[in-house]
């Protein structure tokens, strides 16, 4: 059982307010795929240029992802250079370069297409998470897709067909209101399931995550870190994480528990993506650590 991860690979320039790093693995689907692969085997589908850096490749092939649906392009590879404020939810994006992004179209592989039982469409146009779809047909039990506000703004039309199409859909709060045009969020969040998806996640940041189903609720918290050295990608280590998990548990059909489950499992693999820059803290993220963190949730989240 295994999950195929759509997206951007991107090179980042990251600045805080401590350190900066240029030249760091970035992108929606190197984050969700990463995190993952904690789980689960997985496949990616991506394009990368001349550029990109063998190293990145290396960090890849090391978590055993199946490397079949990267394109290698001649030109240069998307870039992305942000800086944060004292509060870490302050961003500031400095300069976006899509380069090999901004004409590519996803290509599954045919050794990507018969293991997939869970689809994440990480962050990207509505138009290449069809296109995807489209590639796979029947094949996954389960399609994730994951947008941003930027899709709701200009490519309305091709992501709400693309609701109908998807299981679960993930977007933050601020996504949800804009893209329900009301200033609550759980409001939009069933009205969102109301569009097609069985399923609705809405990320808060800091503040956790909100699960929406049909006539079930769950909200979880965001594990409460002492230290934020780079928040960047713990979205989608998040999904990634969540797709992971419910991948590893061999079956095609999934209920509200194993939802909540594979919430509480990306939450933690957020946490650890937070403590470093780019995806260094997932790279000898042990099962040991992991599950002490895991545990320690717990606690924090019980009452009698």
């Amino acid at each position: 059982m295994s999950v195929l991860i759509s997206g951007s690979i991107a090179i980042d320039h990251v600045k805080t307010q401590r350190a900066s790093q240029e030249n760091l693995l970035g992108g929606s689907a190197s984050y969700a795929a990463i995190a993952a692969s904690f789980f689960s085997p997985v496949g990616i589908v991506a394009v990368v240029g001349h550029d990109f850096p063998d190293e990145h490749l290396e960090v890849f092939k090391a978590r055993g992802i199946n490397l079949d649906g990267i394109e290698f392009s001649g030109g240069e590879t998307f870039r992305w250079s942000g800086e944060y404020m004292e509060d870490m939810n302050d961003r500031e994006t400095l300069s976006v370069a899509l380069n090999v992004l901004e004409s590519w179209q996803p290509s599954v592989a045919d050794s990507q297409k018969t293991a997939t039982t869970v689809n994440l469409l990480a962050n990207s146009h509505p138009l290449n998470q069809h296109a995807v779809i489209d590639q796979l047909g029947a094949g996954p039990g389960f399609t994730i897709a994951d947008t941003m506000d930027l899709w709701i703004q200009i490519s309305r039309h091709e992501l709400e067909s693309l609701l109908k199409r998807i299981d679960l859909l993930v977007l933050n709060d601020s996504e949800a209101r804009l893209m329900m045009d009301t200033p609550n969020v759980v409001s939009a969040g069933h009205r969102l399931r109301e569009m097609g998806p069985k399923y609705v996640i809405i990320k808060k940041g800091e503040h956790g995550a909100m699960l929406f189903g049909e006539n079930e609720f769950f909200a979880c918290p965001a594990f409460p870190l002492h230290d934020v050295f780079d928040p960047t990608g713990a979205g989608d280590s998040f999904i990634g994480g969540f797709a992971g998990y419910l991948a590893s548990l061999g079956k095609k059909g999934y209920n509200f528990a194993d939802l909540k489950s594979g919430i509480a499992r990306g939450t933690i693999l957020a946490s650890f993506t937070c403590e470093s820059f780019s995806t260094h803290s997932l790279h000898d993220l042990t099962p040991a650590a992991f599950e002490e963190r895991l545990k320690t949730f717990r606690q924090y989240c019980e009452f009698a």
